[in-house]
């Protein structure tokens, strides 16, 4: 009898720890439902957040650069003294008590630019430098056109003094803006009177302030 009951006993504990065992596996196996729909959620939101961020990238570096803004020309350069053909004639009207001097500004730079009212004007004479003064006009801002051209005028005093007065060698010209000069042969009257010195007798108007053949 006691020997039957120890079997028993045996068999009661080898029945529970199978069943044990199965259960185990059972749980082991199955998935958790809350931590499969926790993981599928965070993985869906780190994938829509990565899109959103390489989308506003790409948009950020799609967009159209913001306009810098312009000068009141439209962000156009001056006219450069290497950019002009610069030219020079006798415009004097006859019967008039001043001579005049056109001189032609003609943009072959390739773009347009911008001339402020006056360029500097010096006469190089065989008794030094004469600098031209501004009459006083004003004038704006011009812009001047690829392949067009502008004029202003020089006046001075005709020589009827009867003597050989002040000699002209040449006429040197500095677009505005520029510090870069060019010199040609002065068209105007060979000389000029013999003046006190005490004010420029040679006057240099603004952009437009003469045109070609006029005074």
């Amino acid at each position: 009898m006691r020997v039957r009951k120890l079997t028993f006993a045996a068999l009661a504990v080898a029945t529970v720890l199978s069943l044990t065992a199965c259960n185990d596996e059972d749980l082991t196996g199955q998935s958790d439902p809350s931590a499969a729909s926790t993981a599928s959620s965070s993985s869906g939101d780190s994938d829509s957040g990565s899109s959103d961020q390489s989308d506003g990238k790409e948009s950020g570096g799609q967009a159209p650069a913001a306009d810098s803004g312009s000068n009141d020309n439209g962000g156009i350069d001056k006219c450069r003294t290497d950019d002009l053909d610069i030219t020079a004639s006798d415009a004097t009207i006859g019967g008039d008590t001043e001579g005049t001097v056109a001189v032609e500004f003609k943009n072959g730079g390739g773009q347009d630019c911008q001339l402020a009212a006056y360029a500097g004007v010096d006469l190089e004479t065989d008794s030094g430098t004469i600098s031209a003064e501004r009459t006083g006009q004003e004038a704006d801002t011009t812009i001047l056109k690829d392949g067009e051209s502008i004029f202003f005028g020089i006046t001075y005093p005709m020589n009827d003094s009867g003597g050989s007065g002040v000699g002209v060698t040449s006429l040197v010209v500095t677009p505005p803006n520029e510090t870069k000069s060019f010199s040609l042969e002065w068209p105007g009257a060979g000389s000029l009177p013999v003046t006190d010195g005490s004010g420029s007798s040679v006057q240099v108007g603004p952009m437009g302030s003469a045109g070609q053949g006029e005074g």
